[in-house]
């Protein structure tokens, strides 16, 4: 309750004291003292924790079984565009059943060994992350190669390169910068643009590793005929 009295007289100006209603410092600290029914609560607490799990158990679901095999296809289009082959069909290139699921034990592998790194410290993540970049791109090549021998061979395809890919990286930051001030907008035209340069770096880290003997031909199935059904 807020009493207000109004004073004056003499001349002098009328004064204004305010009554808060409080009649002690123990009032005032009452206001602050919140008593929480915890039991009352409990099954409010309940019920978002299950929510928070069943929309992380979905979201990890829809990541793994959805976005990883679209991430092959769309890296198998920009490589197919780069080697001028152009067809949207290979967006769906992962989901054959011959393919998917020998595709998804790679992606979950390499996902799975770099998480492992991450937790051991953040810098091995970064530097394990340019050494398994390679994976989707081995993948749109031959699908079948193994989950195992795709690691492996991404992470020979960029010895003495991850620096360079990671320069590389940082040269898209002025692209990204400017595709989010276009309200985000921008950013839908320099991701095909950043997975382009991506998907000839790919063609010129595999060159060089026929080359060297790090693969075949035969391994990465560059002598068959392309089959994007």
């Amino acid at each position: 309750m807020i009493l207000v009295f109004v004073s004056g007289g003499g001349g002098s100006p009328p004064t204004l004291n305010f009554n808060l209603g409080f009649s002690s410092n123990s009032d005032v600290s009452d206001i602050f003292h919140w008593n929480v029914d915890w039991e009352a609560l409990a099954p409010f607490l309940v019920i978002g924790i299950i929510v928070f799990i069943i929309f992380f158990v979905f979201s990890l679901a829809f990541r793994v079984f959805v976005c990883f095999p679209l991430e092959v296809g769309s890296m198998r289009y920009f490589k197919q565009a780069a080697e001028h082959e152009v067809n949207l069909n290979h967006i769906g290139y992962a989901f054959n059943k011959h393919r998917y699921w020998d595709v998804l034990k790679a992606m979950l592998w390499k996902s799975f060994l770099n998480f492992l790194w991450f937790l051991l410290l953040f810098i091995p993540g970064i530097v394990k992350s340019y050494a398994y970049s390679m994976v989707p791109f081995i993948l749109t090549d031959n699908p079948n190669i193994g989950y195992r021998r795709a690691v492996d061979l991404s992470n020979n395809m960029t010895r003495g390169h991850k620096f360079r890919i990671f320069v590389l990286d940082l040269s898209f930051l002025g692209w990204i910068f400017l595709g989010l001030l276009l309200i985000f907008v921008g950013v839908f035209f320099v991701m095909p643009y950043i997975h382009s340069t991506k998907a000839e770096l790919y063609l010129a880290l595999r060159e060089q590793a026929l080359k060297n003997g790090l693969t075949t031909e035969e391994e990465l199935r560059l002598n068959q005929t392309p089959d994007f059904k």
